[in-house]
């Protein structure tokens, strides 16, 4: 498609102010975290790490980051599980209702939080009867990233075909010995890559967790929302929000160069 100067001139502007519009706010809450100025004020007087050392020395905000920290492992642990499971059955096997389970698989990463939340929450209360807890927050986290792991493997199983595994049936071995020398080592990038892109959604997750959580259950995005208007709060309110920003880059950067390293070789 060949496009005109001006036409090519116009989208690249769109396209600077569209990401404009995402990432110069989240530049602003990471130069907000360093001004030594408490009211933010704008341009910065001075720059500090005084507001750093005050979120370090925060007993909430290391307790709601080893929350976080748990409640993503834990997450992440259980998509790992059910989604390479589920990727397997609908890939290497024919059976009745095969595209419906695929679609319900795929289905709560599309539905409102809210609705996930709510839906959660009453079970857990109405039909279950088991009290609300960090539990419930990993199972809650668990429904929406068993979905990236489910993708990122049925991809790969989808590129790699059996060739590979069938000759290594012809060759005499059994089945556990092919998933661990042949199968395994195809699909370990797609693994970590869906188990990067699960613990970071569960790690910014806020409005499953708001229904799921409970009392005495604070993640470190509960504990920005509840201190965000809380007065001499705000500097380190920024500080957990720029380090936020910082701990879902990194995953989300390194699922995307596994990805890609794996697509190239």
């Amino acid at each position: 498609m060949n496009l005109s100067r001006t036409a090519r001139a116009l989208l690249r502007i769109a396209l600077a102010l569209g990401l404009g519009v995402i990432y110069v706010p989240l530049a602003v809450v990471l130069l907000n975290s360093f001004n030594s100025d408490r009211t933010f004020g704008w341009p910065p007087s001075g720059l500090t790490f005084q507001w750093w050392r005050s979120a370090w020395n925060s007993t909430g905000v290391r307790d709601a980051l080893w929350t976080s920290i748990q409640a993503g492992l834990g997450a992440t642990a259980i998509a790992l599980l059910l989604g390479t499971m589920a990727a397997f059955a609908v890939q290497r096997y024919r059976f009745f209702g095969r595209d419906t389970v695929s679609l319900l698989i795929v289905l709560p990463i599309a539905l409102p939080g809210i609705v996930t939340g709510i839906a959660l929450s009453n079970t857990f209360h109405t039909v279950l009867g088991v009290p609300l807890g960090l539990l419930t927050v990993i199972v809650g986290h668990a429904t929406f990233c068993v979905v990236t792991v489910y993708n990122n493997v049925l991809a790969r199983l989808r590129r790699m075909g059996r060739g590979l595994e069938e000759a290594s049936a012809d060759l005499g071995a059994d089945t556990f010995t092919t998933f661990r020398l042949v199968t395994f080592p195809m699909l370990r990038s797609a693994l970590l890559a869906g188990g990067l892109l699960a613990f970071a959604l569960s790690f910014d997750e806020i409005i499953v967790t708001t229904f799921t959580s409970g009392a005495g259950v604070r993640t470190l995005p509960i504990w920005i929302f509840e201190n965000l208007f809380r007065p001499n709060q705000a500097p380190v309110v920024n500080v957990v929000a720029a380090a936020l920003i910082v701990f879902s880059v990194v995953p989300i950067y390194l699922a995307q160069r596994l990805s890609g390293e794996a697509q190239t070789h």
